[in-house]
């Protein structure tokens, strides 16, 4: 009798430890829940994240082609009163450099030899040495006979000397020397021959498809001929890739050995918005010019080629710029390096990438159309990671008349991994539960775990109570 007494009170022993193992495991996971909820509030990737996708300004008015094409702008010309009429000169251009929209153009593709705007090509691959570390600005050139004896417009090196190579650069931006060109090609490719290969080979990934060049100066050869619109292609690389060689261009003197030159683009001495480029003249061309300045936030380029005489290409290249100052305006719907949408991220360790344009995020319009002129933001509102750097997943629709004129792509600045299994599971959790943010979820499960923490105790209470009571 006294065994039996003994072993049912083991047995009521062991079923009260179990209540009591359950009771503090439960207890320790309802306040794991508790303190989860207060510390750890998540911004969901749903709803809220969908309407930060499309932040940022609302529809405006515009557009323009893809990015790299240099389209004449739809619409544009006489029909709507808006033209500098006829050129005087072979051919001509007018282009908006960020966005390579070709505003104006007369014969561009009519072959013409180069003469010395052939020197942009030069300095072009100068300053990619440069920017590549190949070479230096302090670096002394050697002046080599055949660079010393080059005819035509010259900075007056001497054979057996040694020249910085930044002077050179003086030389070919001011001077417009041949000498010059020809001391920094050697001093770069070896050779004048193998500088003028890597020169052709240059052009054909700018895509210059119409050019051909044969020396590194310009001096006149059969067969040396570019177009209006392949100079363009050339300007604009420049400018972009190199904007720092627009301090040279736009010097309006060079000395060099007592010997005082002046810049031949006389655009430079009357207009303080004008940085550069060059000019050039041969017999069977005529004279050149390629101009480009920075006003009211845009920076155009114009170029004139085959004019009848010096003055005759500075005239035509003011009324080109001009015609662009007065008849177009910039609009800016996204101030720079600001990112224009949010986008949510599942399954990576951010909840939200930011998406910023490839290129500036502007249009160039006639300042009539400027009301027809309308954008969008175009992006998804999640997405899945991984997300890469630079990855596209976006875009910007510029319009006019609803007729889609630029698209420019948007991208995330930053990689984002994937995330933890922790947060996947509380993602994968939040997708059961459609809407319902993290904050609000968070929070109910606190009331809950709080509320079982209130019923075990009170169970506890009672079953001691009647424990007691038996014993």
């Amino acid at each position: 009798m006294f065994q039996s007494l003994k072993n049912s009170a083991r047995i009521i022993e062991r079923e009260y430890m179990r209540r009591d193992s359950f009771f503090g495991l439960t207890l320790m996971l309802s306040f794991a829940f508790l303190v989860a909820s207060m510390l750890s509030p998540i911004t969901a990737c749903g709803r809220t994240m969908r309407r930060k996708a499309h932040a940022g300004p609302k529809a405006g008015a515009l557009q323009q082609s893809a990015a790299g094409a240099n389209p004449v702008i739809s619409g544009y010309g006489p029909a709507n009163g808006v033209s500098p009429g006829v050129i005087n000169a072979r051919s001509a251009i007018l282009m908006e450099v960020p966005t390579g929209t070709v505003l104006f153009e007369q014969n561009p593709e009519e072959l013409i030899a180069p003469a010395s705007l052939t020197k942009i090509m030069t300095l072009y691959l100068i300053f990619q040495a440069l920017k590549q570390g190949r070479v230096h600005l302090d670096d002394r050139v050697l002046i080599s006979h055949n660079a010393w004896r080059t005819g035509g417009s010259r900075m007056f090196v001497q054979v057996g000397t040694r020249v910085f190579l930044k002077d050179l650069i003086d030389g070919i931006a001011v001077d417009s020397g041949n000498d010059a060109c020809v001391a920094a090609a050697e001093y770069l490719s070896g050779s004048t021959t193998a500088f003028v290969q890597a020169m052709n080979v240059e052009a054909q990934k700018l895509g210059m498809t119409h050019t051909r060049f044969f020396t590194p100066d310009g001096l006149p050869v059969d067969g040396q001929v570019t177009t209006v619109g392949d100079m363009a292609i050339l300007d604009r690389a420049f400018i972009q890739k190199f904007p720092q060689a627009l301090q040279y261009t736009s010097k309006k003197e060079f000395k060099f050995d007592n010997i005082q030159q002046y810049n031949r683009n006389r655009l430079l001495f009357q207009y303080p918005y004008i940085d550069g480029l060059k000019t050039g003249y041969v017999a069977a061309g005529g004279y050149h010019l390629s101009v480009t300045g920075y006003r009211d936030g845009v920076r155009l380029l114009a170029i004139i080629m085959g004019a009848d005489s010096p003055q005759m290409r500075t005239r035509e290249a003011i009324r080109l710029l001009n015609y662009g100052y007065n008849d177009f305006t910039i609009v800016t719907p996204f101030p720079k390096d600001q990112p224009v949408a949010k986008v949510g991220v599942w399954k990576g360790q951010k909840n939200e990438v930011e998406l910023y344009p490839v290129s500036e995020a502007s249009f160039l319009i006639v300042r009539n159309q400027k009301d027809l002129l309308k954008w969008q933001v175009q992006a998804p509102s999640d997405i899945t990671a991984p997300v890469a750097a630079n990855q596209p997943i976006g875009k910007i629709v510029f319009t006019v008349s609803d007729k889609p004129e630029r698209t420019i792509e948007l991208v995330s600045r930053e990689a984002v991994p994937p995330a933890g299994w922790f947060k996947l599971g509380r993602q994968a959790l939040e997708m059961r539960v459609h809407g319902l943010s993290w904050k609000w979820l968070n929070w109910i499960l606190g009331v809950v775990a709080v509320a079982l923490i209130f019923l075990l105790l009170l169970t506890g209470r009672r079953s001691g109570g009647k424990k007691r009571r038996r014993w």
